[in-house]
């Protein structure tokens, strides 16, 4: 989950270190543990790193300024081997010249072991990191093939885990040599220079042209050149695709952070997640399908497997999937799912959600599934992820880039492009909500003005969060579609305000949680449409009736219209009036804006809460 960036052009040039800043001030949302960068500077390799942000690390330059050069590497890092320190920050030096430096994101699994055979090479260690072990093999590879790519190929055939590896060698200037394992690593194509990433936020200020590298390959470039061999030496070829969104959209936009840039971003998320999802004809149609329909058409089980944010999409999945189609439907936590014998064949669909595509322990059950002989199927945000290239068959969400580690416009495209997925599988297997299933998009269709209607009415929400800035606990309660995002509101507030939040379904209110409500207790009730079936709305005032009659502070979300809920709610925040299945459109966003303006009453930092960062690529 650290980021890593990669530069080479032309030495007269000499912007290295500026291109590599650049890249990692975009990409400091997958760590900011420490961060380092190195230059090629003639005989040798100069290195600057220090714990704590990338501000940290522009002030030591400041200070210490390095010489402009042509090559350079940066890294910011989310801590994993080693506590965040200046001798853990990357890049890490190797061999006793310390002419070679890397730098790496993921985690070698048998570093122990290595570490203990260079110490008996006599290999004195600086750092507590797995990264420094790397160094050290790739130098005394180096040593002996005089080539900087030969020496990280026959070094990956020796490590395990999840990696992606970048290094540099002052005998070989004006190149970089990545490798990637189960880890993200892009290519960005210029004229004269090329760039090396953690994802293409790297590099976008320079290009927007791309080269997607598949798994267990190796890149070297230089100024002209890109070259890419397998672990196995072989020659292989990228895929090269055009980046659709430029620097600006990484930029706050005149926002005072990120997330609310990104809050205000989810209409238009909504709205591209839509956008040609039907043919000539009107029939769904999905990104990349390598399953034929036949296959589809005989699943008779779906499990969604996703950690997070990404599991309540999930949940809220569930509930669509078996309306429309009549398919049982699993929510699985990923981290959880192979370890518990999953019961799964070849007419089971698994269907993984992943903002990134990188997420470790997602992967690792969409592999486990694989392995069992199900069907896979991914949701993701980031074009050439790992996830999806590991897949039978892609549904792009179309967010654009998401900065703020907390998800808010990727968990309403997930949504999204869940609705999407379960209408497809309706369409595919007749019946009468394949019939509905126009109707149903034309509805979709309509919800993006819904949520920028309630964007543009959350000033009260604000007023009520910074009151509550000094609120403890807050309990968040929901039926049905609303109990996931009962439970998305409680992990924001946990996530930004660092305060005791949980969200529970409603009708558990009874079996014990009610023990919790004491007077002045602040407790967020997701009602239903009035319209919706089973009498759920009626039940959910009821549970504020009990809940009020025992002294709670009652902030009631509830549609247009809907007064049955008015005697019972200290506050009533309104959203439009939508089919009760695509509510979660509307209902997370006051639960956002929420959490948002709490934690910024609190003088928190929304964008990079404490020990966590946006991308999980580690189990």
């Amino acid at each position: 989950m650290c980021g890593i960036v990669g530069y080479v052009g032309p030495d007269n040039g000499g912007k290295a270190l500026d291109v590599v800043m650049e890249g990692l001030s975009r990409l400091e949302y997958r760590g900011y543990d420490s961060a380092g960068v190195a230059v090629l500077a003639g005989d040798h390799v100069e290195t600057r790193k220090r714990a704590g942000k990338l501000a940290n690390l522009t002030a030591a330059l400041g200070d210490s300024p390095l010489p402009a050069s042509g090559t350079g590497i940066g890294h910011t890092r989310w801590a994993t081997h080693g506590g965040p320190t200046d001798q853990n920050a990357h890049p890490h030096r190797g061999g006793t010249d310390g002419k070679l430096v890397l730098i790496h994101n993921g985690i070698i699994e048998n570093f122990h072991a290595l570490r203990a055979e260079l110490l008996e090479d006599g290999v004195v260690f600086e750092s507590e990191t797995d990264t420094e072990v790397a160094a050290h093999l790739v130098a005394r590879a180096y040593a002996t093939t005089h080539d900087l790519t030969e020496a990280m190929r026959q070094v990956v055939q020796v490590l395990e885990g999840a990696f992606t590896l970048l290094a540099v060698h002052a005998d070989q200037p004006g190149v970089v040599v990545g490798a990637r394992r189960n880890s993200p690593l892009v290519v960005g194509l210029g004229e004269g220079e090329n760039f090396l990433g953690s994802d293409v936020a790297a590099f976008i200020g320079s290009t927007r042209e791309a080269l997607e590298l598949e798994q267990d390959q190796i890149v070297t470039i230089t100024p002209e050149r890109v070259s890419v061999v397998g672990f196995d030496g072989r020659p292989a070829a990228g895929k090269p695709y055009h980046v659709d969104w430029d620097a600006a959209a990484a930029e706050k936009g005149g926002f005072d952070t990120f997330m609310e840039k990104e809050i205000h971003d989810q209409p238009h998320a909504v709205a591209d997640t839509l956008l040609g999802r039907t043919d000539e004809d009107g029939h769904l149609v999905m990104d990349e399908l390598r399953i034929s329909e036949d296959d589809l058409r005989a699943v008779d089980k779906v499990v969604i497997v996703a950690c997070g944010t990404a599991s309540y999409a999930g949940m809220v999945a569930k509930y669509a999937i078996e309306r429309w189609t009549r398919i049982p439907c699993e929510v699985e936590l990923a981290h959880e799912f192979r370890y518990r014998d999953p019961v799964v064949d070849g007419n089971t669909l698994v269907v993984s959600i992943s903002q990134s595509g990188e997420t470790m322990d997602t992967l690792m059950a969409v592999k486990h599934a694989h392995d069992l002989g199900a069907r896979t199927l991914s949701i993701c945000n980031t074009h050439g992820a790992t996830i999806p290239r590991e897949s039978d068959a892609v549904l792009y969400t179309h967010a654009g880039p998401e900065i703020a580690v907390a998800s808010t416009k990727a968990f309403l495209a997930q949504i999204t492009a869940c609705y999407i997925l379960g209408l497809y599988l309706a369409q595919l297997r007749g019946g009468v909500f394949a019939d509905q299933a126009p109707a149903v998009m034309k509805e979709l269709q309509q919800v993006p003005d819904k949520i920028q209607t309630v964007i543009d009415s959350m000033d009260r929400v604000r007023e009520i969060a910074r009151f509550m800035a000094d609120t403890r606990a807050v309990l968040f309660l929901g039926r049905h579609v609303g109990f996931p995002v009962a439970m998305e509101g409680a992990l924001k507030l946990k996530e930004l305000a660092y305060i005791h939040a949980e969200g529970f379904a409603a009708g558990e209110l009874k079996h014990g949680p009610i023990a919790l409500i004491e007077p002045g207790q602040p407790v967020f009730v997701i009602v239903p449409t009035p319209d919706s079936e089973h009498g759920l709305h009626g039940k959910v005032v009821s549970n504020i009736q009990e809940i009020r009659a025992r002294g709670a502070r009652t902030l009631v979300i509830a549609e247009e219209g809907d007064e049955a809920v008015v005697p019972f709610a200290d506050e009533v925040i309104r959203v439009p009036a939508t089919p009760p299945l695509l509510a979660p459109l509307l209902t997370t966003v006051p639960l956002q804006v929420f959490a948002l303006e709490l934690a910024t009453a609190k003088g928190l930092d929304v964008d990079q809460p404490r020990n966590l960062a946006k991308s999980v690529t580690v189990e």
